[in-house]
């Protein structure tokens, strides 16, 4: 059911273009139009821990205090994932290949996704690049991030290690960003029958005999190093048809390597069924085995929506995803992981927004309010209590 104020409206100015005139005419009037963007507030995040009376009255310290600081930590750690972890709906603007990223090509790489906004007409400023641990760990490597003569900060930047500004972005390092080990996802292996252009949304492989080739199942081919969808996959031809969204990006060889990910499948048969739409708890899977925090995953109910998983519940054999399900999915549906590597996140700050609304403060008093009420011989007591578990 919606609520009052369940989702804030905000606006995206649209353009305006340039128009001449000589000095007889009047200017040309343009309307000042706005696309509505509407955020919905669909994320309830929570740290909540207990401290009991007799544990507290031993302590030497506050341990409220002692306490709140880890909580929050956790809460800024879960809220910077949820961030990040909106990059696959990005993808089609991604620039490099996975697991090549070194020192001696980072800088190639970053001037390629500058090219890419520079085409894409992002604003100069407020350009930034989010590395993974791994990609920093590259991107030190190189003088032009430490050296002192090329950076100039009097070696601050050696000395602390940090990336600051370069190439018209604000560079940071994010342990939160998404980083996927190539062993944390298993794969099976099969090649193509023909080299590929780049730009190519089909192929056709030389085996074909993978189950985990259903549509929506992600797979990477060598020489492009990408993640490509699979929109249809006909056995009969040996076919494969990419979703328009992930095309081939470098051309590739004949024969090339074909990794594709295996899938699992959504494991909620109680009644009711699967998961609705605005699902936001964690989803139960018929296997989490290989999957790891910071990959990407898509469910055939929901093909076209692709999410990053946050946490991973080996016991429950659940994931926890980066946001609510756009749409509803099926006991039984796909579950389709992607490939791993360092997925670094370079945007720029109008690209996303994170609302926050403060939540209501609990009545003031003991913690409970109540009234006697007596009416026609009938005597009524109305209370009204704060529960701090719910």
């Amino acid at each position: 059911m919606a609520n009052f104020g369940d989702t804030v409206n905000t606006r995206r100015p649209g353009q305006f273009i340039g128009v001449r005139k000589v000095p007889a005419d009047s200017v040309t009037v343009q309307n000042a139009t706005a696309l509505n963007v509407q955020v919905p507030l669909n994320q309830h995040v929570h740290v909540s821990f207990l401290i009991k009376d007799g544990e507290e009255s031993k302590s030497f310290k506050d341990l409220i205090t002692e306490y709140m600081y880890p909580a929050m930590l956790a809460q800024a750690r879960f809220l910077d994932q949820i961030v990040l972890g909106q990059w696959p709906q990005f993808i089609a603007n991604q620039y490099g290949q996975l697991g090549t990223i070194s020192g001696t090509n980072i800088r190639s790489n970053i001037l390629g996704v500058r090219n890419k906004m520079n085409t894409n007409k992002a604003y100069f400023n407020d350009r930034n690049m989010i590395f993974t641990p791994n990609s920093e760990t590259q991107a030190l490597q190189l003088d032009l991030f430490v050296a002192a003569q090329q950076v100039g900060d009097d070696g601050t930047a050696l000395r602390e290690a940090s990336l600051g500004r370069k190439l018209g972005f604000d560079m940071f390092m994010c342990q939160n960003a998404s980083s996927v080990a190539s062993t944390a996802t298993t794969s099976d292996a099969d090649t193509t029958t023909t080299a590929l252009a780049a730009g190519a949304t089909s192929l056709v492989l030389t085996t074909g005999t993978s189950t985990s080739l259903v549509p929506g199942a992600w797979i990477t081919i060598a020489g492009d190093g990408t993640p490509l969808q699979v929109a249809t996959w006909t056995v009969a031809t040996k076919t494969v048809t990419l979703n328009p969204a992930t095309p081939v990006r470098t051309a590739t060889l004949t024969g090339a390597a074909v990794a594709i990910y295996k899938k699992t499948t959504v494991n909620q048969a109680v009644t009711p069924t699967g998961y609705a739409a605005g699902w936001s708890k964690e989803i139960v899977l018929a296997s989490v085995a290989g999957l790891a925090v910071g990959q990407l995953i898509s469910f055939s109910g929901d093909q076209t929506n692709w999410y990053t998983i946050l946490q991973v519940d080996t016991t429950g054999v659940g994931v926890v995803l980066d946001r609510p399900l756009v749409l509803a999915i099926a006991n039984g549906d796909n579950a389709t992981p992607g490939p791993a590597g360092e997925f670094n996140f370079a945007f720029h700050r109008n690209a996303l927004a994170l609302v926050c609304r403060p939540l209501s403060m609990p009545r003031p008093g003991t913690g409970a309010l109540s009234a006697v009420v007596n009416w026609n011989d009938l005597s009524m007591r109305a209370t009204i209590t704060y529960q701090g578990t719910q």
